[in-house]
């Protein structure tokens, strides 16, 4: 009877030394997760804590870019008033050149456009 007590609770010893000896590699698996998580976590705050700076910084960078863009449009809007006013120039040149041209041979009318459903009725 003795030895069956002494059977049974060395079973009973051996079964608890495996749960402990599980437990303590549970344990070590959670420090090192822990230890993951704290690096995370740090590395997360310095990135986060940069945020406002960098933020103000972008905005402040919009701002020029946009005042920048504005000078840009107004350049653009004068370089085709510029390139209008050329077109025109040319357009009337060629008009005038036309017509003192006209004058040394005979009077011509200016060539007015025709309409092509006047024609056809």
């Amino acid at each position: 009877m003795v030895t069956v007590v002494v059977i049974i609770n060395t079973l009973i010893s051996l079964l608890l030394f495996y749960i402990a000896w599980r437990i303590w590699q549970i344990k070590g698996r959670i420090a090192w997760i822990t230890d993951r998580l704290t690096a995370y976590e740090q590395c997360s705050q310095n990135l986060l804590s940069q945020t406002p700076q960098n933020l103000d910084i972008s905005q402040q960078n919009i701002r020029n870019l946009r005042r920048g863009n504005q000078s840009l449009q107004l350049q653009l809007q004068q370089v085709r008033q510029i390139v209008s006013l050329l077109l025109l120039g040319q357009r009337l040149s060629k008009r005038y050149i036309r017509q003192s041209h006209s004058f040394g041979r005979t009077m011509t009318v200016p060539k007015t456009r025709t309409n092509n459903s006047n024609l056809s009725s």
